[in-house]
């Protein structure tokens, strides 16, 4: 009978609930000030209770924890110390990463772009061709792979090579912003490439808006947003605020449609628009490929690793691929891919991009095929001193400049790109000081001390030439290839080369940071569930 007593009480306790303060407030209201968001009578002020993340084209989901950098690391007498980094606990951040490295379509895609948008910048083209001439070799016949790798379709889906890593930064800055665009024009955000391109049933350019005067402007992401590009698709955003947005510093405009509705250029709190492709860190690049994800249980790693794979075989021992190698190496110093009619790993150089298995991530070829360019300036000993949450060596800050300081509006180069100078102060400036700025002239000193950290607590760069080849621009690659043997296969491994520098063992692939929330599938694990906030009634005060 208690039992029912209470049960009973305890459900209109909750019947109360619903009708009185203990009534949550309504999702779009502010818990602080208790005005409504998205609601034109407040001010307009915008807010996106549905965002919903994801990944860019061609990226899979890493999610991060924590790992020991160089854990995997095999020790072999008479190895070099520099081959590998101190072991050091580290954490590594969740993140995106690209399922295959870039293939040589990949990259025909981007000259293309090039020679489309900007067919009389010769410059432009031929400083992000691939340098073919890395298959040459003094004493080796490969001046077919010299005339073909790049364009012929017979190697469409092998991995790029002869790109620097300087090259490689300049794609992912150029995927990103074409991933954008994309986004915003198929989204009708912006005018639809069907329309601008005069694909549509008339056969002729429909212009929305200011659509036509942009139609001949390549589209960059930073610029959109700092609303330097006026181009309304028939799904824009609709203005809540038009009179604060024409009167913002940025200089930002709105646009009416037909029935009299202002509207606006996508905004970052919009969560529409994708963070930038970036080459990955070493540390990224190391857990990812470790793939210990598939070995944990319980915060327990049932198994550590040596390769992508579990064991310290390099074949397989399944019944129809035994024997067969898991990653594309050179077994012996003239063995590139085993003896005809029975080879082992079927690729005397590169293979396709989707080859051998994936490992516990869904990553191909994260051992062997091609090394793999990574973001970090090399140091023998780079995680002996660096953070433990996202080591990284390399930062080198830089600011964009601006064309006028009253109105925030950003200075571009030639190809619509905002121009990027040296960062000159480590903290903001005040408004003063941001106006003193823009007309001085700079102060090289105070610039190094604040835009280049890439040698922080590290001289070695005055030493170049002297007592060693490593400087500022000596760039970390990884994960063995079709030339290495299977020392090089392991994670853990690393070696340098100059970032204006490539052959043809080397390759790479995109990452882009993951934001929000570390976790990425909370289904069936235990949370802990906050109570909701109560809902203020300004009627009622």
């Amino acid at each position: 009978m208690e039992k029912k007593i209470f049960c009973s009480l305890a459900s209109l306790v909750i019947i109360a609930c619903a009708f009185t303060s203990c009534k949550s407030s309504k999702p779009g209201t502010s818990d602080k000030t208790g005005m409504a968001y998205n609601k034109k009578e407040y001010g307009g002020f915008a807010v996106n209770n549905k965002f919903k993340r994801g990944p860019g084209p061609g990226l899979v989901e890493i999610e991060g924890g924590v790992f020991v950098m160089s854990g995997s690391a095999i020790n072999t007498p008479g190895q070099e110390l520099s081959t590998y980094n101190r072991k050091r606990e580290t954490t590594v951040s969740s993140f995106y990463m690209d399922e295959t490295e870039v293939s040589n379509t990949n990259w025909l895609e981007y000259l293309n772009w090039i020679r489309t948008n900007y067919p009389t910048d010769y410059e432009y083209y031929y400083n992000e061709l691939p340098d073919t001439l890395v298959w040459r070799r003094p004493l080796s016949y490969n001046e077919p792979y010299v005339d073909n790798y790049l364009r012929h379709p017979a190697y469409q889906d092998y991995p790029v090579v002869g790109v620097t890593w300087e090259q490689a930064n300049r794609y992912c800055a150029w995927r990103t912003d074409r991933v954008n665009e994309l986004l915003l024009r198929d989204q009708g955000y912006m005018t639809s490439f069907k329309d601008l391109n005069g694909d549509n049933k008339n056969g002729t350019t429909v212009p929305v808006n200011a659509a036509a005067s942009q139609s001949n402007v390549p589209f960059n992401t930073t610029i959109y947003l700092n609303n330097q590009i006026d181009d309304k698709g028939k799904n824009a955003i609709k203005d809540l605020n038009p009179k604060g947005t024409a009167n913002a510093a940025n200089g930002a405009t709105t646009a009416t449609t037909g029935n009299g509705v202002a509207t606006r250029n996508v905004r970052l709190e919009d969560g529409i628009i994708k963070q930038p492709y970036r080459l990955p860190t070493e540390a990224e690049w190391e857990y990812a490929a470790l793939g210990l994800i598939g070995n944990t249980e319980y915060e327990n790693i049932a198994e550590n690793k040596i390769y992508p794979w579990n064991g310290l075989g390099l074949s397989s021992a399944k019944k129809k691929t035994r024997g067969l190698m898991l990653a594309n190496f050179k077994r012996t110093k003239g063995d590139y891919m085993g003896v005809g009619g029975s080879l082992n790993d079927k690729g005397g150089i590169t293979a396709a991009v989707r080859s051998y298995l994936p490992n516990d991530f869904g990553l191909y070829n994260m051992a062997g095929n091609v090394n793999e360019w990574v973001a970090d300036v090399y140091r023998v000993n780079t995680f002996e001193a660096a953070d433990a949450f996202n080591p990284y060596r390399g930062n080198f800050y830089q600011d964009k400049k601006i064309a006028d300081p009253m109105t925030g509006r950003l200075e571009k180069d030639k190809r619509n790109m905002p121009v990027l100078v040296a960062a000159q102060t480590q903290k903001k400036q005040t408004w003063a000081e941001k106006q003193a700025a823009a007309n001085a002239p700079v102060d090289s000193a105070t610039v190094n001390t604040y835009a280049d950290q890439r040698g922080y607590r590290d001289p070695a760069g005055d030493l170049y030439g002297e007592i060693t080849l490593v400087n500022d621009k000596s760039r970390v690659y990884k994960g063995g290839s079709w030339d290495d043997q299977a020392l090089w296969l392991n994670p853990a491994t690393r070696r340098f080369l100059q970032q204006d520098e490539a052959t043809a063992d080397i390759g790479f692939r995109c990452a882009m940071t993951m934001l929000g929330a570390s976790e990425i599938r909370s289904t069936g694990k235990p949370q802990f569930t906050p109570k909701a906030q109560k809902a203020f009634n300004s009627k009622k005060r």
